[in-house]
């Protein structure tokens, strides 16, 4: 499944709410850039269709939606498109990039340590 970066954008908006209101995701939206109210819905009418999001209830006239998918199935086939086009497919450049360029804090180094020795007792 491919999703525009917009599409994306309001994704994050419902995994971070569970369930929520086209209404809310404009609110939340229009906060950060000029957007009509029938654009976002327009994008989350694209996201029930692709089967991303559902009618979860209505309350009144309201009609409230929650994920189907998972962030692991979006993000997933993205991170790999990126990988292929940015890094030619190779992992190694991102992973020091990552290491070597973004602000990291001792938490995020461990976490990081506790991957890759899960990810060596894989190979071993």
């Amino acid at each position: 499944m491919s999703l525009s970066d917009f599409e994306l954008e309001v994704m994050q908006l419902f995994w971070e709410t569970d369930e929520t209101t086209a209404p809310k995701i404009h609110k939340i939206i229009a906060q950060r850039r000029d957007v009509k109210y029938s654009t976002v819905k327009t994008i989350i009418d694209r996201l029930e269709k692709k089967q991303s999001i559902r009618r979860s209830r209505t309350q009144g006239r309201t009609i409230y939606y929650a994920p189907i998918k998972e962030k692991q199935t979006v993000r997933i086939p993205l991170i790999k498109d990126f990988i292929n086009r940015v890094f030619l497919g190779k992992s190694r450049p991102l992973a020091a990039h990552i290491l070597e360029q973004e602000e990291l804090n001792l938490e995020d180094i461990e976490y990081l340590e506790s991957v890759l020795k899960e990810r060596k007792k894989d190979l071993t």
